[in-house]
């Protein structure tokens, strides 16, 4: 009887065979129909070269100062204008790019990352083990995102390690709820039951059969939360409490007396904004659309 049912363990054991459409026939689907989604795919891809050839694409550094030119407006020469101490808006745009993706990606890497392994765990072996974790997830959301980071920066300092943790932080109990509710679903499945019933260990159904089927939703979770990531990091940096100068940043040029130029100069602030909204635009509709790329329930919509 053993040698009869080997193989049926071994089909049990393998990770379960997927016959749903290719997700990659459904990407190209969505690219064709969903132009939000390939607008936010677009915007992604196009910050992201920036961000890497950023000194090839700035004219001038980022310290760079010129006081022959100082508050100029958007020119041939500047494209952005100049700021008070003559330097040229548009590096440091491209600059803040590299340091604010940097910090966004970096971020929910390690939020998302930590946030699954902790909804793994708690959403597996349910009971007592469960119930102290979503409690302490409770508390921990009941703080608002901004003041938790600020805390933090606060006591540890505002280095870009600990604003990137600090952000981190922010993101973390988002990844436990999403991650633990797909694990839930999942174990209740049948092959994983069938898995469970063979006498197969916890650790290999947690890798075998649970944690591959919550990658969909850790990818949606990561694209939806690199806009707040950027956003959290600019409110820090507004506050003072963000990446440290003379290291551009989109939120550090906000910053200081960068607001007083407003209605003289309001060039120097209205850049940085924008490069802001367009990369938190870029990332929802880029969310939105691996949503219904992953989501059985949104195809044929």
């Amino acid at each position: 009887m053993a040698t009869e049912l080997e193989p049926i363990r071994e089909r049990v054991l393998a990770r379960p065979d997927s016959r749903r459409p290719s997700n990659l026939r459904y990407f190209l689907y969505i690219l064709r129909h969903k132009p939000l989604g390939s607008l936010g795919f677009a915007i992604v891809g196009f910050i992201i070269l920036i961000a890497i050839f950023a000194d090839s694409i700035a004219p001038y550094t980022y310290q760079e100062q010129n006081y022959q030119a100082l508050n100029q407006a958007p020119n041939t020469t500047f494209y952005f204008g100049t700021d008070q101490f003559g330097r040229d808006i548009f590096s440091r745009v491209v600059h803040g790019a590299r340091i604010s993706m940097m910090v966004g990606f970096l971020a929910v890497i390690i939020g998302t990352g930590a946030g699954a392994v902790i909804g793994l765990i708690s959403g597996y072996f349910m009971g007592k083990l469960d119930a102290l974790v979503q409690r302490l997830v409770d508390m921990w959301m009941s703080f608002p995102d901004l003041i938790l980071a600020l805390t933090i920066v606060a006591v540890f300092g505002n280095t870009i390690p600990n604003v990137i943790l600090a952000i981190a932080a922010t993101i973390l109990p988002r990844g436990v709820r999403i991650i633990r509710s797909s694990t839930i679903s999942i174990r209740e499945m049948d092959y994983t039951m069938a898995a469970v019933a063979i006498g197969a260990s916890s650790p290999r159904i947690i890798l075998r059969h649970v944690m591959p089927n919550t990658v969909a939703p850790f990818l949606i979770i990561m694209s939806s939360m690199f806009g707040t990531a950027i956003l959290t990091e600019a409110g820090l940096s507004f506050l003072g409490l963000g990446i440290s100068g003379p290291t551009p940043s989109w939120g550090r040029m906000l910053t200081g007396q960068a607001a007083q130029y407003l209605s003289t100069s309001p060039w120097i602030l209205i850049f940085p904004d924008i490069a802001i909204t367009i990369t938190v635009m870029g990332f929802a509709f880029a969310g939105d659309a691996l949503r219904d790329i992953f989501d059985p329930r949104q195809r044929g919509r």
